[in-house]
């Protein structure tokens, strides 16, 4: 078993919570690239469990997420460099005024903003989401996986470089 395989049920349970309690503490952090600060709002930490608004991530998934999620703020604070930008047009979820709690889908532009860093031997992606019109937001922590030649199982790269 890896770093990034959950023990048991409790193990996941534990680990869960505890990203979610550090994830209340984080507000907002300064990115020295985009030369702002990005939130750490709940559609971040919603994505880190949920694929679509329907869809659960199944639990390794959410289990490797989660326990990166602590490297996420710092990979920001640090990076200068951009390793990825990807323009779209998807739909997102709105309110149609303030007055009521009506919801609905608008198409809008989107930028996502890839920075990828090594830390605590550790290889990851932080993924920064900005609605055109909106402000930048934190979207998502990603493991760098790679596929052992000899075994054929996912590694998570960075223990060993030089292996890897």
């Amino acid at each position: 078993m890896g770093k990034f395989n959950f023990k048991n049920e409790q193990d996941f349970i534990e680990t869960k919570e505890k990203a979610e309690e550090f994830y209340k503490t984080i507000g907002k952090v300064k990115c020295p690239y985009l030369k702002r600060r990005i939130a750490f709002n709940a559609r971040g930490l919603r994505h880190l469990k949920f694929k679509s608004d329907q869809q659960a991530r199944i639990k390794i998934d959410q289990y490797s997420r989660l326990k990166l999620l602590h490297l996420a703020p710092q990979v920001l604070e640090k990076s200068h460099t951009l390793q990825g930008i990807w323009h779209t047009k998807q739909f997102e979820e709105q309110k149609t005024n303030k007055t009521n709690d009506r919801w609905r889908h608008i198409m809008k532009d989107i930028v996502f903003y890839e920075f990828i860093a090594v830390l605590d031997n550790i290889r990851l992606k932080v993924i920064v989401k900005e609605v055109i019109g909106g402000e930048k937001h934190f979207w998502s922590v990603i493991p760098c996986w790679g596929i052992n030649k000899t075994t054929g199982k996912r590694i998570l790269h960075g223990d060993n470089v030089e292996y890897n």
